[in-house]
């Protein structure tokens, strides 16, 4: 268990390190085999809700399995549901559900036949017509369909028109050709030439070329408009938003692009990050990344060379066409290196250029926090080296008392973790068994029942303890840890007034440390932190008090008129200084005379 534990803590850092774009994360297991497939809108955000939500059933029993992560950034949603689609299908994770269905998106078919048809399928066929897609949204393949119907007339029926059968008559007119949507071909009434110029339009459409189509339906919407056709206009309007949103095509998922490697390389001063795709059936199905020192002047040709040769060793793969920025410095037997320069093939190299970036700023990232890492862990080492202790003292906490005169006696603790914050861990605490002011019986207190509850819950206890006060106040500590069996088990230090005397139990000379250490730092962050928290709710007490037994003793005025009050003019003090003329605004007169009556008397 502790084991996986740090796997948890080690992914978690492994989660800041993500982007924030849409894309596909890979889970793998101790064995390093694919156990869970899924997409994002937001890489960092989906996949950071695994490890601070609390998981039940399959997700938590998943989550314990988790030993490694990979991801892949796409340029869309439709795109990550798109590649996480074929990634499913070729891992098959055990802890997705099994997509066995092949043709689960659909496609915009132009069949290879005489006067083809245009219609919407889920299964591909080999024979020589062409696809469009796949789309993540039926709604937005009909919406296609229905404005290229309503602007070009396409035949809907599956007659075989071949040039014998219209010769011979064999078909008739139907009622498409009545209404306006067919031309009817199959009796001759339009040539073959014209029907395919229609579809060479259409063809247009679906590869990307949209902007007639959009300057077509503005014109039109425009027109309803003005003839006052508002629910007309408002339908155009909603195919202009679909338009506006429609992607001819994927650049996960491309009929065209059968079997390719794809190679990208961005580089800096000293390292060079090489992103590798692998695309099957048209489908990306493979990314690796890999990080490469420079001893040498290498020049880009040379690594991106050392990075193919390695990869295909790693992975076994060699597809006979590679997709590469720039011809590398060698050919390869048996490979074909092609430079894109526009294209598919040019978008399929782009987003694996984009892996290769978020690839390097993630390596920077982490040698950044790792840098972090060895700045805290120089700090503690210091910090245990300057104050004698044993241990890294990674968990240090930090007691401070706050009271007026003996009145609202409080306390507080801070905890900080490797030399920061957590906030989250900070206690206050309202002094029960103490009488008056007496500093060094609430610091006994405060300790006991701080320790106390620690041991009950089975916690973990700090490595360093300090206490806001000279020898009588670490005294006091002491007894409480004593009365727990704890004395000796928990470092403790008293903070004098002189920041950098440092009192130490059985010690009657103070520790010194130097002004400019960073312990001395540590100290005093630790001490101000815990004034600050004890004085805010001392504060806080008091004020509270303050209303309860000032304001309760006033018959005739209810809570609400005080909080009316206290809204405008802030405080007690201020309202004790108002005219009559000036409460009669804000209580009304009746209410207006209690009050004043009651300033009066109280201050006699």
């Amino acid at each position: 268990m502790a084991k996986h534990t740090k796997y948890i803590e080690k992914l978690k850092s492994e989660v800041s390190l993500l982007p924030y774009n849409p894309g596909v994360y890979l889970y793998l297991n101790d064995r390093d085999e694919v156990i869970y497939v899924g997409k994002a809108k937001n890489l960092k955000k989906r996949v950071n809700s695994y490890f601070t939500k609390k998981n039940t059933g399959k997700t938590r029993v998943l989550v314990s399995r988790i030993q490694s992560m990979n991801y892949i950034v796409v340029d869309s949603e439709s795109d990550a549901l798109l590649l996480e689609n074929n990634l499913i299908k070729k891992y098959q994770p055990r802890y997705n559900v099994l997509l066995k269905d092949d043709k689960s998106f659909p496609w915009i078919c132009i069949k290879n036949e005489n006067f083809p048809r245009i219609f919407t399928t889920r299964n591909k066929i080999n024979d020589g017509s062409e696809y469009y897609g796949p789309y993540t949204s039926m709604v937005l393949v009909r919406t296609i369909l229905d404005l290229i119907r309503q602007l070009y007339p396409i035949r809907t029926c599956s007659l075989k028109l071949t040039e014998q059968n219209i010769k011979k008559q064999k078909f008739k007119i139907c009622l498409e050709y009545h209404l306006g949507k067919c031309k009817a071909p199959c009796v001759g009434r339009q040539t073959e030439e014209e029907y395919l110029e229609i579809v060479e339009n259409v063809r247009s459409i679906l590869k990307g070329n949209i902007h007639g189509l959009q300057e077509y339906l503005k014109s039109l919407m425009k027109q309803y408009s003005a003839d006052y056709k508002y629910e007309e206009a408002l339908y155009i309007k909603g195919k202009i938003k679909i338009i506006d949103n429609y992607k001819s095509k994927s650049t996960v998922v491309s009929p065209r692009i059968t079997n390719i490697d794809v190679f990208s390389i961005v580089e800096d001063k000293n390292t060079a990050f090489v992103n590798y795709l692998r695309v099957i059936g048209g489908a990306i199905i493979q990314s690796r990344s890999l990080q490469m020192k420079k001893k040498l002047e290498e020049t880009k040709e040379e690594l991106i060379t050392l990075a193919i040769t390695e990869i295909h060793q790693r992975l076994g793969n060699v597809s006979r066409e590679t997709l590469v920025p720039f011809l590398p410095e060698y050919d390869l037997p048996g490979i074909k290196f092609i430079v894109p320069k526009r294209g598919e093939k040019k978008k399929l190299l782009e987003l694996s250029e984009r892996n290769a970036g978020y690839f390097m700023l993630e390596q920077k990232k982490r040698q950044e926090m790792a840098k972090l890492r060895e700045t805290k862990t120089g700090l503690m080492e210091a910090f245990k080296k300057d104050l004698h202790l044993k241990v890294l003292p990674n968990h240090i906490e930090c007691f401070d008392n706050s009271n007026i005169q003996g009145s609202n006696p409080v306390a507080a603790c801070v905890v900080f973790r490797n030399g920061k914050p957590s906030k989250r861990e900070y206690r206050h605490y309202n002094i029960k068994t103490v009488k008056g002011a007496n500093d060094y019986a609430s610091m006994k207190e405060v300790i006991f029942r701080r320790y106390k509850r620690l041991l009950e819950e089975k916690k973990e206890l700090p490595k360093a303890v300090f206490v806001d006060g000279g020898k009588a106040q670490l005294n006091a500590a002491i007894n409480a840890l004593e009365e727990l069996n704890l004395r000796g088990k928990i470092p403790l230090f008293g903070i004098a007034k002189r920041l950098e005397e440092i009192y130490v139990p059985a010690d009657p000379v103070p520790l010194y440390l130097d002004k400019n250490s960073q312990s001395l730092r540590l100290i005093q962050n630790l001490r101000n932190e815990a004034h600050r928290f004890g004085i805010s709710f001392h504060r806080q007490k008091r004020s509270n008090e303050f209303m309860n037994s000032e304001f309760d003793k006033i018959i005739g005025i209810g809570p609400k008129s005080i909080q009316k009050l206290l809204t405008k003019y802030k405080s007690v003090e201020r309202i004790k200084k108002l005219k009559f003329e000036e409460l009669k605004i804000i209580l009304g007169e009746a209410k207006a005379k209690i009050l004043e009556q009651y300033l009066q008397n109280s201050s006699k």
